[in-house]
């Protein structure tokens, strides 16, 4: 299958660190030229713009908050700089998140909403006009949008949110040969940077059928493989990459 993406460029929004970063990576060593956007960590965006001069091309990490419509209206104009057209969109950003519906505020409520759903809207909306014919829009999303968590109602209806909204832009976009698709992850292994406790990571790799979590860099060949020639009539689709969860 032919996953090369010589001559293309790419947005990945929070391309610094976890699936984001993995994602960039996978892309411009696939021969993207990849622009990537990050909220406040910079050096942790030093350090991804670093791995990506590695791989040749022109790369971009920038910084710009994509809950705010300012920030992603200069996210286009440095995509408009980068190349005459966006073939590629990864909207990657994202928060998790945890309360009980009687401890959920509604400014809970709306910050996890605007993150993890509104989010795609903007910078999907605010691309239209840059996107290549042929394009590809991938999303990431969450396995538990399917499964339900407990004391995460916000963060499933957010990741469910981007479910439905990749279907219907799949059928809004198809006739400019656009495709949208998502991905969704289960429980990403981060290690000891981070996430659940190391007892629930023990008892969601006890659940999956391969016995263990998913990998950034899994769910980034994921994408990559969305991104590319090779899911070329493949579209309105959500990759479940959770081991069989």
């Amino acid at each position: 299958m032919d996953q090369r993406l010589d001559g293309k460029l790419a947005l990945v929004t929070g391309a610094t660190r976890g699936i984001g970063r993995e994602t960039a990576l996978a892309l411009a060593r696939a021969g993207a030229d990849v622009v990537g956007c990050y909220r406040t960590d910079a050096e942790a965006a030093d350090g991804v713009a670093r791995e990506l001069a590695e791989t040749g091309g022109k790369h971009r990490i920038v910084r710009a908050d994509v809950t705010r419509p300012e920030d992603v209206q200069r996210l286009m104009d440095t995509c408009r700089e980068a190349g005459p057209a966006l073939d590629v969109l990864v909207n990657n950003v994202g928060v998790d998140a945890a309360a009980t519906l009687p401890e959920l505020s509604e400014a809970e409520w709306q910050r996890v909403l605007d993150t993890d759903l509104t989010t795609v809207y903007r910078v999907t909306r605010a691309a239209l006009p840059l996107l290549a014919q042929g394009a590809s829009v991938v999303s990431v999303g969450s396995s538990a949008a399917a499964r339900g968590v407990p004391a995460r109602a916000h963060y499933g209806a957010a990741k469910s949110g981007v479910i439905g909204l990749t279907r219907s832009l799949s059928k809004e976009l198809g006739p400019r040969g656009v495709r949208v698709n998502a991905v969704a992850p289960g429980i990403v292994d981060v290690g000891a940077d981070g996430g659940p406790s190391p007892e629930i990571r023990a008892r969601m790799a006890r659940m999956s059928a391969l016995g263990r979590l998913v990998t950034a860099q899994e769910v980034a060949q994921s994408v990559l493989f969305l991104a590319s020639g090779a899911a070329a009539y493949v579209t309105g689709v959500t990759l479940g990459v959770d081991g069989g969860l």
